[in-house]
């Protein structure tokens, strides 16, 4: 599969209502909502697929995954995928990189082009 991957210039609401439901799993209520607030204002990067999963250590999942699937599906048709969005991680700490919203884009991602560049939204702790 060689299509380009095209990306979305921002996220979707919904896509932070995921982001919100997952990091109160990590956090509290309140700290989730202030790294949500920080994701919004964030500056589009890109980094490729194979250094998002290494730095959130991070398995490549399968295109037999159902959602990879869908979103492999989703860049045949030339479809734009909505950006990634991360927690950066502290190595002092030994705190990995946090995919909020978008490990199975990440995955899809890396099985077209492991190096090809991903859209993402990247805030501090």
């Amino acid at each position: 599969m060689s299509k380009a991957i095209k990306w979305k210039s921002s996220p979707k609401g919904k896509d932070y209502d995921g982001v919100r439901s997952f990091l109160t799993l990590l956090c509290s209520d309140s700290d989730a909502k202030k790294l949500i607030g920080h994701l919004k204002k964030a500056k589009p990067i890109e980094h490729a697929g194979k250094d998002i999963l290494r730095a959130a250590q991070l398995p490549a999942l399968s295109s037999e995954d159902p959602h990879v699937s869908k979103d492999l599906k989703d860049i045949q048709k030339g479809k734009a995928l909505a950006p990634v969005l991360l927690i950066r991680g502290d190595l002092g700490k030994a705190h990995s990189l946090v995919i909020a919203d978008g490990y199975h884009r990440v995955c899809a991602s890396y099985i077209v082009d492991e190096s090809s560049p991903i859209s993402c939204r990247l805030v501090d702790l």
